[in-house]
């Protein structure tokens, strides 16, 4: 079985290689060994490609049998920690037995992560993808931490090494299980980002008053030399139509996640790849959102700004048309993408107003 699947992932012999010259007292080979194997798979499961379409799939198999796999790795990496844990040290044969059993895990996950076909969805590939490579990332780790200390005591980094296999194994359990949780998620993730981007700029807003301002005349304002420490009237004149488009991006995530939990399928390949797009055009919402609250810290530069705003304003009209154009965006969700697209151009040319002599 692992000669063949080696042989599938392109890495036959891999783990043979130095075991002819292995020291019956050396239990360090199989382990290198091993370790050498299982970031081989990992980097192949992180830049490989799967079917295009398997008209056979069935998806709520592929998560059992992946589940068991992951729990397969886990009991392989408890099984690892605790023969290294404590004296005496196992053979060398049965360190190699039991380097052996592990490979096969990992080789069974890798092989079952590539039976999810792109035609279930690029953004659901994306997260198993992720979830696999971060189990054989840490089931190297573990080897790497056993390698490195002391191979008969059970150090702080090697229980905090098998933790955190055990960790990522039963992250299986709180995957999205299809393309439309997939989006769904990572949309929330975008959302977490660009509120607290918000949350972020309205406090630095309530604590960033000129401490001076109660007790000087505007003249005297005007020729103080902290200017690059507070905003000016100008500035706060210009912040608000930018907070406007900020609050847009933020407004349209909410809104299309709530369209495509109410109405995203994915019973064709057609309606699955409208949630791909939808999920990587959305994507750019939030690093949008985060230049431009940047540049709006003062000292402020009116051409970086409106730079900046101009770049989130066009996101966010992209997204309100690819979203218009989809199948979750019935007659019924038309009135927010109207109102939302009509919010980023009245605020975008408040902007340009504003930014008029800084061009």
């Amino acid at each position: 079985m692992d000669s063949v699947l080696l042989s599938g992932l392109g890495i036959a012999g891999n783990m043979s290689a130095d075991n002819s010259s292995l020291d019956p007292g050396d239990v360090t080979v199989p382990l290198r060994n091993l370790r050498n194997s299982v970031q081989c798979v990992r980097d192949r499961v992180r830049d490989g490609e799967s079917k295009e379409c398997n008209e056979d799939f069935n998806l709520q198999q592929f998560w059992d049998t992946l589940g068991q796999a992951f729990k397969a790795a886990s009991q392989g990496a408890t099984k690892l920690s605790l023969v290294f844990s404590k004296p005496p040290l196992p053979s060398a044969q049965d360190c190699e037995r039991l380097a052996d059993s592990i490979e096969k895990n990992v080789l069974t996950l890798a092989t079952v992560y590539y039976w999810l076909p792109k035609s279930q969805g690029i953004t659901l590939r994306r997260i198993a993808r992720d979830a696999t490579v971060e189990v054989l990332e840490g089931i190297s780790q573990l080897i790497e931490v056993i390698l490195n200390t002391p191979l008969q005591s059970l150090s702080q980094e090697q229980l905090t090494s098998t933790g955190g296999v055990w960790s990522s194994c039963d992250y299986i359990h709180r995957l999205p299980q299809d393309n439309q949780a997939a989006v769904l998620s990572v949309m929330a993730s975008y959302s977490a980002v660009v509120k607290d981007a918000i949350e972020e700029m309205e406090q630095a807003q309530a604590d960033s008053q000129d401490p001076f301002s109660d007790v000087l005349d505007d003249d005297d304002l005007d020729s103080r030399g902290n200017q690059d420490t507070y905003w000016s009237e100008e500035d706060k004149q210009l912040m608000a139509p930018c907070q406007g488009l900020m609050k847009a991006g933020k407004a349209c995530l909410k809104k299309l996640s709530g369209a495509v939990k109410a109405h995203g399928k994915v019973d064709s390949p057609e309606c699955i790849a409208q949630l791909d797009d939808l999920a990587d055009i959305t994507k750019e919402i939030s690093p949008n959102v985060d230049d431009l609250a940047l540049s709006l810290y003062p000292p402020m530069n009116y051409a970086g700004v409106r730079l900046n705003a101009a770049r989130l304003a066009s996101v966010v009209k992209k997204v309100l048309e690819i979203t218009k154009s989809s199948h979750v965006c019935p007659e019924a969700e038309l009135a927010w993408v109207q109102f939302l697209d009509g919010a980023v151009q009245h605020n975008m040319q408040k902007v340009k107003n504003l930014t008029q002599n800084s061009i």
